[in-house]
């Protein structure tokens, strides 16, 4: 019987201008997970897989450690301290705020749920 060999994919993260500080401290390793909406975009990320952060003419990648599936905010909550998830903010109010300041994400979370994303250190 063959030996099946595990393709690994590359995913592209794309980050906003206003968003750079997320970008940086998942690049200096202040922050080790990235969420986002679970849209069919993202469906196929897995662990081993590799993740290429761009914000503007800046990239690096980092390899994805764990891949989280949640259908909604309140259960990533369960898991994880809206800290995590940025850790410029402190409350739940505050993460709420930054999703809905993404364009259209509470729909997408409300039909796809929400991708943990762990990357390495």
């Amino acid at each position: 019987m063959p030996i099946i060999k595990k393709t690994y994919k590359k995913h592209i993260l794309r980050f906003r201008a206003v968003n750079r500080d997320i970008f940086d401290a998942i690049k200096n390793g202040k922050k080790n997970i990235e969420t986002r909406a679970g849209s069919i975009r993202y469906q196929s990320i897995s662990k081993g897989d590799t993740a290429i952060l761009v914000c503007g003419k800046l990239k690096f990648q980092k390899k994805i450690n764990s891949v989280k599936k949640f259908p909604s905010i309140n259960s990533l909550l369960k898991k994880y301290k809206p800290s995590d998830i940025n850790p410029h903010i402190e409350t739940v109010g505050e993460l709420e705020k930054m999703y809905n300041s993404f364009p259209s994400y509470d729909l997408k979370i409300r039909k796809y749920g929400l991708i943990v994303i762990g990357l390495e250190n």
